[in-house]
């Protein structure tokens, strides 16, 4: 009897073991990237990150078939801090020691940029987003005639913003006369280049540029500004901050008696708690907008219109809609996209496979090779937005100007300050 069981339980320990083995095989599981500022003076960026990954672990239950393998998913996120070097180290740590067959990555230059630059070194497929690709492509060092191997991107360019801006301003009556915020840092590097930037583009439209120089992010005062604004007649303020040295100066110019018609600043305007911060200072501030309800495309992952989307995030996190919803949703449609056409998981095969991606997605459609300047940029579009006081909630974003992006309704006309 001792040994019949013995001989039992060795058997069902054989065969359970068997059972864990096949399940392990069945179960391989690819992994995904995501480095994004969760902390830090970007973390706004990066505010709906864990929401749409939550969304995306629904989406990927089932797991992927890659080549002809079914895979589970794994989604890694990590948190660049708002910093370059901490950005670098922990893609590092996402190649080297996950192993992620794919990155993805966005919220500004800082982020973005050296994401991408650990990816491109270390031959791992990387798709970036939320970073204008001038800043993306030149401030890489990229060549046009070669491009990259391994790193995409997906967003609109400074030709956009400035056509956007400028179609707005264009739109009301003022001296054409522009006071330039333009920090030391990738975007205002970038922005306010004589060549690649704002400069040239204003210059050959009639409006005289005040440029001030270049300033740190997180600067206290701002009366040198000002007050070069206000000696040469500036009546519209454009330029690129971080939304504290958005209230800075804001608060600073009503001290001093600057009164600009237009305000149009791109980065710190984006987000409703940026706006909610300044108070009575935010109303009919202008900016881009990248992605909105209104905007007319649906997610091949889940179906819902853009609508749906921020609605569910509204009803999900009890917070206002926020811009980068729909990229980082969109970065895991197309994740998704290119690995189900991939061959396997090697990444050349990964890689090709996002080379040759052509999908429509909450943002818009997404194709590299023929939808930007360069093979690994694909434009997706832009449009220009005021904030007012709302009826849902205090302040809310309006899309004022949509010459530049005509598919995207427009919901009223801009207003001066």
């Amino acid at each position: 009897m001792t040994l019949k069981r013995r001989t039992f339980v060795q058997a069902a320990a054989a065969l359970a073991s068997l059972d864990a083995t096949r399940l392990a095989f069945a179960a391989d599981t690819v992994k995904i990237g995501y480095v994004s500022p969760q902390t830090g003076p970007l973390a706004p960026f990066g505010e709906a990150d864990k929401w749409v990954i939550d969304q995306m672990k629904t989406a990927f239950k089932d797991g992927l078939t890659i080549g002809d393998k079914k895979y589970a998913v794994q989604i890694l996120l990590k948190d660049s801090q708002s910093n370059p070097n901490r950005a670098g180290e922990v893609a590092n740590d996402l190649i080297l020691k996950e192993k992620v067959a794919l990155m993805l990555t966005g919220g500004t230059p800082e982020t973005g940029n050296p994401v991408s630059d650990a990816c491109e070194l270390n031959e791992t497929p990387c798709i970036s987003s939320v970073v204008p690709w001038q800043p993306w492509f030149f401030g890489r060092k990229g060549d046009p005639a070669k491009g990259f191997n391994y790193t995409y991107h997906m967003f609109w360019g400074l030709e956009d913003v400035i056509a956007n801006y400028t179609n707005g301003w264009n739109s009301v009556k003022t001296n054409k006369k522009v006071g330039g915020l333009f920090p030391n840092d990738g975007d205002g590097n970038a922005w306010g280049d004589p060549n690649l930037g704002f400069p040239k583009p204003l210059a050959s439209m009639g409006y005289t540029l005040t440029d001030p120089g270049r300033f740190q992010s997180g600067t206290q005062d701002f009366s040198a500004q000002i007050a070069a604004f206000k000696k040469d007649g500036v009546e519209i303020v454009t330029g690129v901050v971080i939304p504290p040295d958005a209230k800075t100066f804001l608060t600073q110019a009503k001290q001093q008696g600057f009164k600009p018609k237009v305000i149009t600043l791109g980065k710190a305007l984006l987000f409703p708690g940026a706006i909610e911060a300044l108070g009575d200072l935010g109303d009919g501030l202008t900016t881009e907008v990248w992605w909105s309800p209104s905007h007319p495309f649906t997610s091949s992952l889940t179906k819902q219109s853009a609508k749906a989307l921020a609605d569910s995030y509204e009803a999900g996190t009890k917070k206002q809609w926020t811009q980068p919803i729909g990229f980082a949703h969109a970065l895991f449609e197309v994740a998704a996209d290119v690995l189900k056409r991939s061959k396997s998981v090697a990444a050349s095969d990964v890689r090709d496979a996002l080379a040759a991606t052509n999908l429509a997605t909450v943002v818009g459609p997404v194709k590299w090779g023929g939808q930007g300047p360069f093979k690994n940029v694909s434009k997706t579009p832009l449009v220009l937005g005021q904030w007012g006081k709302g009826k849902k909630y205090k302040m809310e974003l309006t899309i004022v100007n949509d010459e530049a992006a005509k598919s995207i309704p427009t919901g009223g006309t801009i207003r001066l300050m």
